[in-house]
């Protein structure tokens, strides 16, 4: 499996090519002949497969890594519950002053 920076920079050639194919179909629906128009399909349809399948790839990383995140919280919490409840309160308290502060303004 690549790694999530190539994969991103390979999504990121492939929608580059897309929009240069489709541009150059586009181009070609207006001034050109069929036999060009019909060359072109291919190039868009194959870039478009190629982008459509590294976002499916992408998606697929982000959410493994983000159930690994949620399970590495979830062993930590565990392991360490009051370090867990201290933090947790302290973001808690901190979130309500900001949130006091921007109503008290208003």
């Amino acid at each position: 499996m690549p790694t999530y920076s190539k994969a991103r920079e390979q999504l990121i050639d492939d929608v580059r090519a897309v929009i240069g194919d489709t541009e150059e179909l586009l181009k070609a629906l207006g001034s050109e002949s069929k036999e060009k128009i019909a060359g072109a399909r291919p190039r868009v349809e194959a870039a478009l497969s190629r982008a459509k399948a590294q976002v499916a790839e992408l998606e697929a990383a982000a959410e493994a890594r983000a159930r690994q995140a949620v399970h590495d919280v979830d062993i930590y919490a565990h392991e360490n519950p009051w370090k867990t409840a201290g933090v947790a309160a302290g973001v808690g308290a901190a979130l309500g002053a900001i949130i006091g502060v921007l109503l008290a303004r208003h």
